[in-house]
Formats: C-alpha cells, sequence, structure tokens
C-alpha cells in the first residue's frame, strides 16, 4: 500500500491511486491552494499570447522582477525569480552552507530536506500548544546562540497558521545579525492574512542583510503547475551564488510572462482575501460552540485543529472522509504534532459548510 503519510497535502495523483476516486471527484482540503482558481484574466492574455513559447525568456528577467517590486514594495535589484520557491530555498540553504540550524516547527518538511542535504546539524524551536502554538519570543533569542548559522521560519506558519508581526522579527534580526545568524523566513501563505501589513518582513529586507524572504504564486494564485517562485534580499552574496548556480532560464517563458501579469489583477486579489477572511471567520466561530474539536486562530488560509476526544484519531478522520471525496491533511507527521491533530483549508462556502457538517458527525455526534 502506498505511503502517503509524508506527502505534500494536495497530492491527488497518489491518492487517486491509493483509494481509487478519480482524482477530479476530490474535493481538496489539503493542497492549500486558492479555490478561485488561476485568475481569468491571465489566462486570457496567455492564450492570446502562446506563440512566446518560440522565444527564450529574458535572462535578467527585468519586467517580470519590475511587476513584483510594484506588487511587493520591494528594491529591484533585491528581487530573484526561481523555477518554484523550493529551488530558491535549496539554493539559500546551500548559499549560507550552515554548520547548525533551526527551525520554527512545526513545519514543511522541505526545510529539514534541504538542510540534511548539505549536512547542517539542525533542531526544531518548538511552537507550544499551551501557547496556542504562539512564538515566545524571548525563548526564541535564548535558543538563537552565536553558532547557529541559519534560522528557517514560516510567517504565517504551516501547518499553524499563527504569525510573528514585523516588529517582532526586527527584533529576532537585530539578534541574529549580532551572532551571523542568517533568517530566511517563507511567505508562501500571507497574502491570504487579514493583517499582512504588520506580519511582512519584506520590509525589513532593506535594514538586514541577512534576511532572505520567500514567496511564491502556487498557493494564492493557485498556480503550482508553472513553477514560479521568488525571493528578496539585499544579501550580495546570495545574488552572485544564485547567478553562478542557477540553471539559465530557470523560469520558462510562460511562466515568466503569467508572473509579469498576475500581481496587477487587484480585482482577483481583493475577491480572494474577502472570501478567505469570511469564511476563515465563519469557521472559526462554529468550531467554539464545539467539544470536541480545539481550532486555533489563523493568519493564512488553513486552520488547524486539534481533537479534545480519544474516541477517533487524525488518520481515522481522513480514512472515514476520503471516502466522501474529501481530503484533508492529517498532521501527525508534522513535528511536535500527533494523531489529535488535523489541518484543512478554506474553500468555497458550500464546500466549506459540507466539510465542516461532515467533520461534525463524526466528532460531536
Amino acid at each position: 500500500m502506498e505511503k502517503l503519510v509524508h506527502q505534500h497535502g494536495g497530492d491527488l495523483d497518489a491518492i487517486e491511486r491509493k483509494y481509487k476516486i478519480p482524482k477530479s471527484q476530490i474535493i481538496d482540503f489539503s493542497g492549500n491552494i486558492n479555490p478561485l482558481g488561476f485568475p481569468q484574466s491571465v489566462k486570457n492574455i496567455l492564450a492570446q499570447n502562446l506563440d512566446i513559447i518560440s522565444t527564450y525568456p529574458d535572462k535578467n528577467y527585468t519586467a517580470l522582477r519590475q511587476s513584483i517590486s510594484e506588487y511587493t514594495g520591494a528594491m529591484t535589484e533585491n528581487i530573484t525569480v526561481g523555477n518554484g520557491s523550493t529551488e530558491l530555498i535549496s539554493v539559500f540553504i546551500k548559499s549560507v552552507n550552515a554548520k547548525k540550524s533551526i527551525i520554527l516547527g512545526p513545519a514543511y518538511s522541505e526545510y529539514e530536506h534541504e538542510l540534511t542535504v548539505i549536512g547542517s546539524n539542525f533542531e526544531y524551536f518548538p511552537l507550544e500548544e499551551e501557547k496556542n502554538f504562539v512564538v515566545d519570543i524571548n525563548k526564541l533569542l535564548t535558543a538563537l546562540t552565536a553558532d547557529i548559522d541559519l534560522f528557517v521560519v514560516c510567517n504565517p506558519n504551516n501547518p499553524t497558521g499563527t504569525a510573528i508581526t514585523s516588529l517582532q522579527m526586527e527584533v529576532i534580526l537585530e539578534h541574529c545579525k549580532k551572532n551571523n545568524t542568517f533568517v530566511m523566513v517563507d511567505e508562501t501563505y500571507i497574502e491570504f492574512s487579514d493583517n499582512l501589513d504588520e506580519i511582512c518582513s519584506i520590509p525589513l529586507t532593506n535594514k538586514f542583510n541577512n534576511l532572505f524572504v520567500i514567496r511564491g504564486v502556487s498557493k494564492f494564485f493557485a498556480a503550482p503547475g508553472i513553477r514560479l517562485g521568488y525571493g528578496i534580499t539585499s544579501s550580495a552574496a546570495f545574488h552572485t551564488l544564485l547567478k553562478n548556480h542557477q540553471d539559465p532560464w530557470s523560469v520558462n517563458i510562460l511562466a515568466s510572462f503569467a508572473g509579469e501579469h498576475l500581481f496587477t489583477d487587484k480585482e482577483y486579489m481583493h475577491k480572494t482575501q474577502n472570501l478567505i477572511s469570511d469564511e476563515r471567520k465563519k469557521a472559526l466561530t462554529e468550531f467554539k460552540s464545539w467539544k470536541n474539536i480545539k481550532a486555533y486562530d489563523s493568519s493564512s488560509n488553513f486552520i488547524l485543529l486539534k481533537l479534545l476526544t480519544n474516541k477517533i484519531t487524525s488518520a481515522e478522520i481522513f480514512e472515514k472522509l476520503i471516502v466522501k471525496k474529501i481530503l484533508i491533511r492529517d498532521a501527525a507527521s508534522f513535528a511536535f504534532l500527533d494523531n489529535t491533530y488535523l489541518r484543512f483549508c478554506i474553500l468555497m462556502p458550500k464546500q466549506n459548510a459540507f466539510f465542516i457538517n461532515q467533520l461534525k458527525k463524526l466528532v460531536e455526534n
């Protein structure tokens, strides 16, 4: 039987093979992808310009980086692009070549994988359930000792949904700069936040050259297939290393062209943020009335749940829901979590209501 525990959320091909359910019929609450789908405006532009596949992308991605600059407020010269955020995570970690690292956990498994590849001695700094997975800054600073070369944080964090404020991040960066510690902030989910301006680290890249902020288009713009990620840092050493190690035209012409237009569709952005915000609030309000579930406040498009009953496990809930063609994330494979945790992402209102109703039958009745 195919093992799915450590696979990324949204691996519909693996689910289809194991459960013999056509992936087109699965309601995917595990992938954390914008339920509005890829912006229609960009679909139309791509359809009208498919002849660009006969040309090479601009090696410097000037128009794409300018579009990202206008979208994020980052300086164009501080922006680099890659074949998905995964490539940039890998290159940045290799560029630091950290002997000792700390990951804020629980966390996305790719950080651990890349640190293992370079032979880094890493450990997790645990977010504590007793504090609703909100980071204890003073404890964290104590853990970030002078022998730590790299600190990795997802903000908002996956899978907890909790976030570090920009003011807190500045304190962390000041501390790390004194210790010559690099900080990598993965902002994959930040655009779903109600308080983006309060938690965004991009403005801090102008002040700290030990900071690397990563984003992509897979989740917010529902475009995992085009493999477009971007990173922002004022570290000249990283930009030089990337130029020397990244394959030419790492971002293909369709992804580059799409990216030039994705970041300008303000109507799509507002519609997404309003949908996620409204549905997240509705779900959190609903769970507050349940006796067997605890839901954690989230700054993202997913919510972490904890079972307060021993009558059923997260794995059993997964199995009971998948036969109804509902795919959630059993969160037991994340560091510091166990078989009492599950995670689901916000989809369209009717889908969310259907999932919550089915979950209620399993845990509350």
